[in-house]
């Protein structure tokens, strides 16, 4: 289970920070974007967990004219967006949980969404109510983190205690059998992994941080991380490094969908 409320605390203090260190979201934006057809982008668009508006402002650029929706959890984050994109006049802005879309029946007629459905409980039900909003016949493309992510960090604190320490993510077993579900069809699924490194475990975790990638499962420790486990959690983590630089797995998976 996921806590909402702190995720969209989470993202809206990250509003000033994201841009500075979220490299691999704009990378596997990049890699989602090549998986598109730019002559077939048209009419109305939503990007869902737009963030700071990466890839809102890419699809704008293959677009031209089309009309773009743009949606986050964080108003703070939006409102960045909207700020970068102040000359965009073809753009709305929405405020509002991927899990309870406000749109109508077949408004539009592509979904995108970047590295933010992990974010989201219940994916049967937010690919349904994609469905829903879809056209007939039109695509969802997107992102998300397959479950071999920060397994080192993982791993580290399951040698401090019990409590969950890192998200959770669905695998592509998992969120095939979501999309089918959801009635979706002609599903292309592709799994990469991206390992960055780190001069440091507190250099990774600053930069979870600055993303606002916090820990938000109820199963959480809701106590303060005492300077003894945080130490027993670095020092576990020592033992995935690498000529003394700290490497850290992120699995992406890409996904394409008709609806």
């Amino acid at each position: 289970m996921l806590d909402k409320s702190k995720i969209r605390q989470s993202f809206s203090v990250a509003c000033l920070s994201y841009d500075a260190v979220a490299e691999l979201q704009r990378t596997v934006g990049r890699e989602l974007l090549g998986r598109i057809a730019a002559d077939k982008l048209t009419g109305t668009v939503l990007d869902i967990g737009c963030g700071t508006g990466f890839l809102t402002a890419e699809l704008l650029a293959w677009t031209g004219s089309k009309y773009m929706l743009a949606l986050d959890i964080a108003l703070p984050m939006l409102q960045t967006t909207r700020r970068k994109l102040v000359d965009a006049s073809n753009v709305t802005y929405l405020c509002a949980d991927a899990e309870l879309l406000p749109l109508a029946n077949h408004a539009v007629d592509h979904v995108f969404s970047n590295l933010a459905l992990q974010w989201c409980e219940n994916l049967k039900a937010v690919f349904t109510d994609i469905r829903r909003i879809l056209k007939p016949g039109c695509q969802l493309v997107f992102s998300t983190f397959g479950p071999h992510t920060l397994h080192e960090l993982k791993g580290a604190w399951a040698t401090v205690d019990d409590y969950s320490h890192v998200n959770e993510f669905y695998g592509q077993e998992q969120l095939d059998c979501f999309l089918k579900q959801a009635g979706f069809r002609q599903i292309k699924m592709e799994s990469t992994l991206h390992r960055p490194v780190y001069g440091s475990v507190q250099a990774l975790m600053r930069e979870l941080k600055h993303i606002g990638a916090h820990n938000v499962t109820a199963g959480r420790n809701r106590s303060i991380t005492t300077k003894t486990q945080m130490q027993s959690m670095i020092t576990a983590y020592d033992a995935y490094s690498i000529q003394g630089r700290i490497p850290a797995t992120f699995e992406v998976i890409m996904i394409a969908a008709q609806a």
